[in-house]
């Protein structure tokens, strides 16, 4: 026994670094789909809060009868068994309730952040070939700019104030369009509104398909090395896993709550995003926990409010979120003496910040690491440590990394090398683009990150560099290529390049050099061009004008020396 343990260390030496409690595996296959876990917390915790939004609490019985009816409307669309539903929401009730339809309805979820340009929403529209879509009133001026050029067919129009009761809702949404004037004039003939979605559905009859651990329960958009953004197949059973590997993670920490004690989850992070997807409304699912719902997180004063009325345990973040809360005055105005777990990831966690968070809550920032295309999570900081390791923490449960260089051989210990994953969790691949998954796929079925590391002696890995020229921008990822292509089509604009250059609130940011053609392109202009192009995290901070672009002797733009002197 004893040379089996050993050998399983000496395979992974990581394992090591485990607390006491955390299995080496997880067995993914004891849910067939993700409907099952869903339906399994729809009948143990019915009467429990599942998600708490603008005050008012929805249980977990009301999002199943809530989802039936909605899956019930979907399918009497006419929809065919693994078609495709977008939703493009920010964090309302809306949103669980349509996933669980999707889902339950034998379709797939395609997640569309709502801050999108038409030209970024009409890409993934087409590319996903997604037949309906849920969105919210704030963003219907964008779909109706593109719509035409989509294969979308049906749409459901949600408002803010849908799931708050009559008078509540009505008074929420006559801010949201007549106060905050949030709701730009829109013209989308057909749309059906949510709540008449669900009288209608309330009236029909659900039917259940079969769903196998290998259907597709998820199309994740990510950037494209090509500047294309594309999307990462997760299946039914790589969510799952990600869920028990997260479940089984966060243990140690989360085992100090008191027996029966619900978990408070803060849901802060945008839905759409995978890493709140999985961690918050999954995990929250399988776990009969409370996900307070933040539709603004940038809204700090209203996000501490909110969070000043509960007992919370678990805070998903980026490191500006942690930053921000950290430094605002209204801080104190929540007790954070029941936090168990600070759970950073999208982005890196700078020491500063992991300093002052523990310093203000008594609970250390755990760091964490993952990418869509492994649904999220994929190594993590044990969460029972008491400080900052700095480090991205050691391979979850079931998950195994490995180092390797140029030519995809394994570089020796203590070398820095391609971090490649391998897992239950790792995407079956890029919707309907062979060529792009063969690129990041081994042999052996390990997908390659693009990320540098280095791994010390305890199996703890550290990110030191990136191969590919991704910008990440508090969390988001922004490929140098699509912004060049969208800026290369703006009149008197000879040639460009893109590049991330540090900041000190989003990690990273945009720098955007171009060589003019026409020498009255002003900055202005080029700004205003990206603002209509270009979602905000993606637009530059730093735009500069240059008579010439450095590139090697066959004309590649050399990124690295315009990174280099910013």
């Amino acid at each position: 026994m004893n040379a089996l343990m050993n050998a399983e260390v000496a395979d992974r030496p990581w394992l090591k670094a485990y607390p006491a409690g955390v299995p080496a595996d997880i067995d993914a296959s004891q849910y067939p789909s993700l409907v099952a876990l869903m339906e399994e917390s729809f009948k143990k915790y019915r009467d429990r809060v599942a998600y708490s939004f603008m005050g008012k609490d929805i249980t977990f019985g009301e999002t199943d009868s809530l989802s039936v009816a909605f899956g019930a409307y979907l399918q009497g669309l006419g929809l065919a068994k693994g078609d495709r539903v977008a939703i493009m929401m920010p964090n309302v009730p809306q949103y669980p309730v349509a996933v669980a339809a999707i889902l339950r309805a034998g379709y797939v979820v395609v997640n569309v952040n709502p801050l999108y340009t038409p030209r970024e929403l009409e890409h993934q529209l087409k590319d996903s070939g997604a037949k309906a879509i849920v969105i919210v009133e704030n963003f219907a001026c964008t779909l109706e700019q593109c719509l035409a050029n989509t294969p979308v067919r049906h749409i459901v129009l949600c408002a803010m104030g849908d799931q708050l009761g009559l008078l509540k809702g009505m008074l929420v949404n006559y801010v949201v369009r007549s106060v905050k004037k949030m709701v730009p004039p829109f013209n989308l003939p057909g749309a059906v509104p949510f709540n008449d979605a669900l009288a209608q559905g309330a009236r029909g009859a659900l039917k259940r398909p079969a769903i196998e651990p290998d259907d597709i329960a998820v199309l994740q958009y990510t950037g494209g090395t090509t500047g294309v953004s594309k999307g990462a197949v997760l299946l039914h059973r790589n969510v799952i896993a990600n869920v028990l590997q997260s479940e089984a993670w966060n243990g140690p920490a989360m085992a100090s709550l008191p027996a029966g004690e619900q978990p408070t989850y803060v849901c802060a992070l945008p839905l759409y995003h995978i890493f709140a997807f999985t961690v918050n409304m999954m995990l929250g699912m399988r776990t009969g926990g409370k996900n307070i719902l933040i539709p603004n997180p940038r809204d700090l004063p209203a996000v501490l409010k909110e969070l000043s009325k509960h007992k919370v345990n678990s805070f998903p973040a980026v490191n500006t979120l942690f930053n921000g809360l950290a430094n605002h005055p209204d801080f104190n105005t929540v007790d954070w003496s029941h936090l168990k777990i600070s759970l950073g990831g999208g982005m890196a966690v700078q020491s500063a910040v992991a300093k002052l968070w523990l310093q203000k809550t008594g609970c250390p920032i755990c760091e964490g690491y993952g990418l869509s295309e492994t649904s999220p999570s994929a190594s993590c900081n044990p969460t029972n440590s008491k400080a900052f390791a700095g480090t991205i923490g050691v391979p979850i449960p079931s998950t195994w990394f490995k180092l390797l260089d140029d030519d995809g051989h394994e570089v020796p210990p203590g070398q820095p090398g391609e971090i490649a994953i391998k897992g239950p969790q790792v995407m079956a691949g890029y919707w309907q683009r062979p060529d792009e998954t063969d690129k990041v796929m081994t042999p052996d079925g390990y997908f390659k990150s693009g990320d540098i590391g280095i791994m010390d002696e305890n199996g703890f890995f550290k990110i030191i560099d990136r191969k590919k020229d991704m910008v990440l921008v508090s969390g988001f990822n922004v490929y140098p290529n699509e912004i060049e292509d969208v800026v290369a089509k703006l009149d008197g604009v000879m040639e460009c390049a893109c590049v991330g250059v540090l900041d000190e609130k989003s990690g990273e940011a945009v720098k955007l050099v171009i060589v003019k053609k026409n020498p009255d392109l002003t900055e202005a202009q080029v700004r205003a061009y990206c603002k209509e192009n270009l979602t905000g995290y993606k637009q530059p901070k730093v735009v500069e004008f240059r008579t010439e672009l450095p590139k090697t002797p066959v004309g590649k733009i050399l990124r690295r020396e315009l990174r280099d002197k910013r």
